[in-house]
């Protein structure tokens, strides 16, 4: 599967573990949308995953990419800490000027 450039830095860091979130794949003001919060600008990005990656120890493993208006809709399998493990999360990405602008992540 080819993921563009960003994306590819994203579920790389992901995959690799530990808590550096990937702030070279986002816009400097960028917005992440997780379970029902919102993070912008890669202060609170990198918060943010460092928060997911200790309290659930997740890893996400894409397994289908469409792209949907001007989105980037990733499927990924999500294995870690939380009840219903291994679960199957939607990342819908939007793009600009080769960095994340923006990510929504939901069931």
């Amino acid at each position: 599967m080819k993921l563009p450039a960003p994306l590819e830095t994203y579920f790389a860091a992901d995959k690799a573990g530990g808590d550096a979130a990937p702030l070279s794949a986002f816009a400097p003001d960028g917005v992440v949308t997780d379970e029902g919060r919102t993070h912008v600008g890669h202060d609170a990005i990198a918060a943010w995953w460092r928060a997911a990656k200790a309290q659930y120890g997740h890893v996400a493993e894409p397994r289908e990419v469409a792209e949907e208006a001007a989105l980037t809709v990733v499927r990924a399998q999500v294995t870690g800490r939380f009840p219903g493990s291994p679960a199957m999360l939607t990342f819908a990405f939007r793009i600009a000027g080769g960095k994340i602008a923006a990510l929504r992540i939901g069931a």
